[in-house]
């Protein structure tokens, strides 16, 4: 698939005429895998790519595959991509002055991958270097970050419509950083939980076990412990998906109380784990209805190792109107206005 794909952004290129235009450097968020020319393979949700440029004009090079990607200029969405294979788009009468152009994944791969092939200004335009935010959060979740579903104003939703539906940039993640001016990264699976995930399914394979992903549905390439990411914040939302439906037989734990406390105690050791990797980080614990008192008790747990390394935030009420009783943009606003408080004690 990756074969293919390196042969599509060659022909790409040579159709280009490279001379007479200059890529953009865009700043990143989230994860992706480098490839060739400047392009980036992407799957984690949320993933975006902002240019900075002068001029009239701009071209998007990009390969939504099955995803849906929005562009926008100057903050305004131009268009929404829903359709696979390698398109070129230019967007003309931008008018004088600084431009930022803008691609964001909006679905959610469970597998797969979109490609980010670049940001292009002609002759008369100027490349610009890329946005800086003073600062950077992460957030790791399952479908309440994702935005399963989000769009939608019922319940009963086919697997076509929750992948439809779904819109990563709706969500409490982006609006909390729009709202504090930081970068962000979002490492969310719908489903997961941290021990067992929904239903018992994929036993094994919880979000911690996915986190070192590049890809969300590929084992490797996995993360490099060097990476440059610093997130000032990492907010984690895991336990809904733990909690949510009973234990059938067969499953490791002999009832709900060891569930609880194999929660707790691996919820733990993944945040001693974050905070080794990333110790300038705090983190903000999104504490649900049927988990709230063990997030509380794993904040007591990390936070008497470490003092002050990480808070709970309680979220309740939420009215749960989008597909399969998960949150509306309302309960995202909402969830954005609990963490924000707490997130700017932090980072001012």
């Amino acid at each position: 698939m990756r074969s293919l794909f390196l042969a599509a952004v060659a022909a790409l290129a040579l159709s280009s005429p490279a001379a007479a235009e200059t890529a953009l450097t865009p700043n990143i968020g989230g994860r992706v895998v480098p490839l060739p020319k400047g392009a980036a393979e992407f799957g984690w949700p949320g993933v975006y790519f902002e240019g900075r440029f002068t001029g009239p004009s701009v071209e998007v090079a990009v390969d939504p595959q099955a995803e849906h990607l929005a562009i926008s200029i100057d903050g305004q969405v131009r268009t929404e991509l829903a359709k696979p294979g390698v398109t070129r788009l230019a967007f003309k009468d931008l008018g004088p002055g600084e431009h930022v152009v803008r691609l964001d994944k909006l679905t959610e791969s469970q597998s797969g991958s979109a490609r980010f092939l670049g940001f292009f200004v002609g002759a008369d335009g100027q490349a610009l270097p890329p946005t800086r935010r003073p600062h950077r959060i992460e957030f790791i979740g399952d479908s309440h970050t994702v935005g399963y579903g989000v769009r939608a104003t019922k319940h009963d939703c086919t697997e076509a419509e929750i992948h439809d539906l779904t819109d990563t940039s709706l969500t409490f993640g982006p609006i909390l950083s729009r709202r504090l001016d930081a970068d962000y990264r979002i490492v969310a699976f719908s489903g997961r939980g941290v021990v067992r995930n929904y239903g018992g399914s994929s036993p094994g394979q919880p979000l911690p076990a996915l986190y070192p992903r590049l890809i969300p549905g590929e084992a490797t390439p996995s993360v490099d412990p060097a990476e440059p990411w610093r997130p000032d914040l990492i907010v984690i939302g895991l336990g809904t998906n733990d909690f949510s439906t009973p234990l059938a037989p067969g499953e490791p734990w002999a009832d709900e109380a060891a569930l609880h406390a194999d929660y707790r105690q691996t919820y733990a050791g993944f945040i001693r784990d974050l905070a080794r990797r990333q110790p300038q980080a705090r983190f903000l614990l999104i504490a649900g209805d049927s988990f709230a008192a063990d997030v509380e008790q794993v904040v007591q747990t990390v936070d008497a190792e470490t003092p002050g390394l990480a808070t709970p935030v309680r979220i309740t009420g939420m009215e749960l109107a989008a597909c399969n009783w998960h949150p509306s943009t309302a309960d995202q606003r909402m969830m954005a206005d609990k963490l924000e408080a707490a997130a700017r004690m932090i980072l001012h």
